[in-house]
C-alpha cells in the first residue's frame, strides 16, 4: 500500500483525507440513523397510552425528549400542552412543526459533508490524472524520453484516477441511501405528530373557558 501511495504521487494526500472524511461519515451516520435511536418502534402507542388520562410529570416528558429523535418531537408537543392550557390545533401543529425541522436538521447532519466528498473525489482524481499527464509529457524531450519520468507520469495519473472513483461511489451510494433514510423518518415522524395532535387536544382548556388553577 505504501508503494502504491509512493507510486501515486502527491496528489494521492488529498484523495486519501477525503477518503478518512467520508469513512468517519458513513460510520457515525450509520450508527446515528439506526432506527432504535431515531425511531424506536411503538413509541407513539408508549406515549398515548401514557396520556391515556391525564399529562405526565415534565420529568417524564424531558426522559422521553432524550430517548430518541421521535421522542423530542414528541416531547415538544406534550411540553407545550402542559405549560399552555389554552393552546388550539394549529398553534401546537406549528410546535411539532418546528421541532421536526431541528431533528430533520439533526438527522441531516454531515450528509452534505458526504455528498460533497462523493463530488470532489472525481475532480481530485482528475486534477492527479492532469499532473501525471504533464509529467509524462515533460518526460519527452527532443533527445530522448525519461523512461523512470515516464513510468512514474504514468503511475500518478492512473492511480489517482482509480482512487478518485473508489472513494467517490461508495460515498455516493452511502449518500443515496441515508437521504432516502432521513425521507423516510421524516414522512413517519409527521404521521406521528397529526395521530398524536387530537391526543393531545383531549386536555387543552377551550378558548372560552377559564383555566384551572395549577
Amino acid at each position: 500500500m505504501l508503494a502504491i501511495i509512493q507510486a501515486a504521487g502527491w496528489p494521492i494526500w488529498p484523495l486519501l483525507v477525503c477518503s478518512i472524511g467520508a469513512l468517519a461519515v458513513v460510520l457515525e451516520r450509520l450508527s446515528s440513523l439506526r432506527t432504535q435511536r431515531v425511531m424506536p418502534p411503538r413509541l407513539v402507542d408508549e406515549v398515548i397510552a401514557l396520556t391515556r388520562t391525564s399529562l405526565p410529570s415534565l420529568d417524564v416528558v424531558k426522559k422521553l425528549g432524550d430517548s430518541s429523535v421521535l421522542g423530542a418531537v414528541l416531547a415538544s408537543g406534550v411540553r407545550a400542552v402542559i405549560s399552555e392550557p389554552r393552546i388550539g390545533a394549529d398553534a401546537l401543529r406549528a410546535t411539532f412543526e418546528t421541532a421536526g425541522r431541528a431533528a430533520v436538521h439533526r438527522l441531516e447532519r454531515y450528509l452534505n459533508t458526504l455528498g460533497t466528498i462523493a463530488s470532489a473525489a472525481p475532480l481530485l482524481g482528475l486534477m492527479g490524472t492532469v499532473i501525471g499527464m504533464i509529467e509524462i509529457f515533460g518526460s519527452q524531450t527532443p533527445g530522448g524520453g525519461n523512461p523512470a519520468q515516464l513510468a512514474h507520469g504514468i503511475s500518478v495519473a492512473l492511480y489517482n484516477t482509480a482512487f478518485g472513483l473508489m472513494i467517490a461511489i461508495p460515498s455516493l451510494m452511502f449518500y443515496r441511501y441515508f437521504r432516502g433514510l432521513v425521507d423516510a423518518y421524516t414522512l413517519e415522524m409527521e404521521q406521528a405528530a397529526a395521530r398524536l395532535v387530537p391526543h393531545l387536544l383531549r386536555f387543552a382548556v377551550p378558548r372560552h373557558a377559564p383555566a384551572e388553577p395549577r
